[in-house]
């Protein structure tokens, strides 16, 4: 995700200062029975707590969800929606869909004049950016399917969080505050989120009655109580009144879907990860099956060579992204085709070892961009049960927007669908028609909450937010351990790269890139530009504070949570 003005002066008291980070980076923390890696110390406390009670990873993912949505509210959401990766200790695995849906009244034109021109902020601020939400539906199915404790007891820490408060530190203050002006301009938000007419500042008790409230019908009634009780009905008459198209029909409607994840192996281990309508899984699949033709630790870290490979495969794996990939219950394809090594193979066949591929030359569908409010978090529990969690309000806040008497924000998912085929965006997201506008389709996402293994054992979960730079986020941090050899925290905090198709940039944080590699890339045709901060990286290693190194003392989990963001936890027990 990026930042605004106050959240970027506070990061720059974060030191990534270092060109090698492996040597400047903390130990690892440990824990020996389970762990919750979270953007939010009290929802990481709230998971490892039911993990102390004796519930599992998925009955933990759901406290730290509600959690979330209480202490984070930049992203953490009952109002949003998201992908769970789920890898039970036995061996089973699957992904559960709550990804929000566009209202039965959308249509592929709706956010455009009759010049046939976008209409800025439509999709993105207030009602008509609102889709479907799904994430009360997909923790309760999560916890139907997987958990083992009842409702009320994965509920009861949200709910207290929300019904006395939290006292907020920096952290909370500093990106509540980035909302304050669009608060200021709807009134429910203003009552919770502002102080007066002021922000919130560190030390005050940020208090959500109303939320608490919906949070207990909830536990109360599962469900039911959003869908089909007082929180949809509050959201549609809200909707209603204030030029949205949300209808009790949709709420009642909505369904969480449980899918097959997306799998690949590279250099021994096994990745399951996200599957239609996220595109994570494909994107990291597809680049990892290229890259496993190219010595990537041999190389180097951020060598010239190895940036160059890393760059040419993501630029072929975002092309197939953003041209043939969207909802499976909308648009056959064939996902198989674009994670089969075969595939890989020709793909690689295009790639020259001293010359960069023009993004122009591998064709050119329109144009859409991608919002970044998402927060991950990644659980591990003493038997071994894993759970993956990423899910979003879209933008920061989401469409900023709350319904009165619900204490609720409301996502602007319907601005991950193609507005207009062929507009250029702000992140450069480039799509075709495959993601375009349609009643009940979900859009397309970059969401990549992931779970590797190697021989049958548990390795890795890890996931991040940043929209499109979500993916590369997650697959450097991979490559950072499985290639390179760093400790978990030495691979979260090394400095990244991100390149996506179009536009034909390479990105490059602070210090990722020597001048002499900068150089190097130049000379082979890459386009450079420095990037602000994007992810934050949540991620729990199995074993040892590096692949291969031994465990130290009891501790047999070891967790990360990226420093680009002032705020999240590591906690275990």
């Amino acid at each position: 995700m990026t930042f605004g003005k106050t959240a970027l002066t506070f990061l720059a008291a974060v030191s990534l200062a270092s060109s090698s980070l492996q040597a400047a980076s903390p130990v690892p923390v440990g824990a020996e029975h389970g762990m919750v890696v979270s953007a939010h110390r009290l929802a990481s406390d709230a998971g490892v707590e039911v993990l102390q009670q004796g519930g599992n990873a998925v009955d933990a993912a759901i406290a730290v969800a509600y959690a979330l949505a209480v202490t984070f509210p930049e992203a953490g959401n009952i109002g949003g929606g998201g992908f769970m990766t789920v890898r039970l200790a036995d061996g089973r695995q699957t992904f559960l869909d709550f990804r929000e849906t566009a209202p039965k009244a959308a249509t592929a034109k709706m956010y455009l004049d009759k010049a046939g021109k976008v209409i800025r902020l439509l999709s993105t601020r207030g009602y008509k950016a609102v889709g479907v939400p799904g994430t009360v539906a997909g923790l309760e199915l999560a916890r139907e399917r997987f958990g083992t404790r009842p409702r009320a007891q994965l509920m009861a820490a949200a709910i207290r969080l929300a019904r006395d408060g939290f006292v907020m530190d920096q952290g909370d203050a500093t990106f509540l505050a980035e909302g304050a002006e669009d608060f200021a301009k709807d009134a429910p938000s203003a009552a919770i989120f502002l102080n007066g007419d002021k922000p919130w500042e560190k030390g005050h008790r940020l208090v959500q009655a109303d939320l608490a409230r919906m949070l207990q019908q909830i536990a109360d009634h599962g469900a039911d109580a959003f869908y089909k009780g007082e929180a949809a009905q509050k959201i549609v008459a809200a909707s209603k009144a204030r030029g949205g198209i949300l209808s009790m029909a949709d709420f009642a409607s909505y369904k969480a879907v449980e899918r097959a994840p997306t799998e690949c192996d590279y250099r021994g281990y096994h990745v399951i990860s996200a599957p239609l309508p996220s595109s994570g899984g494909v994107v990291i699949c597809e680049t990892l099956n290229i890259l496993s033709a190219y010595p990537m630790g041999e190389l180097g870290w951020h060598s010239a060579k190895g940036v160059h490979y890393l760059t040419e495969a993501l630029r072929r794996a975002y092309h197939d992204r953003n041209v043939n990939l969207g909802d499976p219950d909308f648009v056959k394809t064939d996902a198989a085709k674009f994670i089969s090594p075969e595939y890989a193979a020709q793909l690689r066949s295009g790639i020259a070892a001293d010359k960069a591929t023009p993004s122009v030359s591998l064709g050119m569908p329109g144009m859409n961009h991608e919002g970044t409010s998402t927060t991950h978090f990644s659980i591990v529990d003493a038997a071994g049960n894993a759970a993956s969690l990423t899910y979003t309000l879209n933008d920061w806040f989401g469409a900023r927007v709350t319904a009165e008497g619900t204490g609720i924000l409301l996502n602007d998912e319907m601005d991950d669908f193609s507005s207009k085929p062929g507009e250029p965006n702000m992140y450069g997201l480039v799509e075709g028609v495959n993601n375009a506008i349609a009643p009940g389709k979900r859009p397309l996402s970059s969401m990549t909450p992931t779970i590797v293994t190697k021989d049958g054992k548990l390795v890795m979960v890890i996931g991040t937010p940043g929209g499109s730079h979500i993916p590369t986020g997650v697959l450097q941090v991979m490559l950072n351990m499985i290639d390179h050899g760093m400790t978990v925290t030495e691979a979260t905090d090394a400095p990244r790269i991100h390149a996506q198709w179009m536009p034909d940039v390479l990105f490059h944080e602070p210090n990722a890139l020597s001048l002499d590699t900068r150089a190097l890339l130049a000379a082979r045709g890459h386009m450079l530009e420095q990037m602000d901060y994007w992810n934050q990286i949540a991620v729990i290693l199995v074993g040892g504070p590096a692949i291969g190194k031994p465990q130290i003392g009891k501790a047999q989990l070891y967790g990360a949570i990226d420093p680009r963001l002032p705020v999240g936890s590591v906690a275990g027990y």
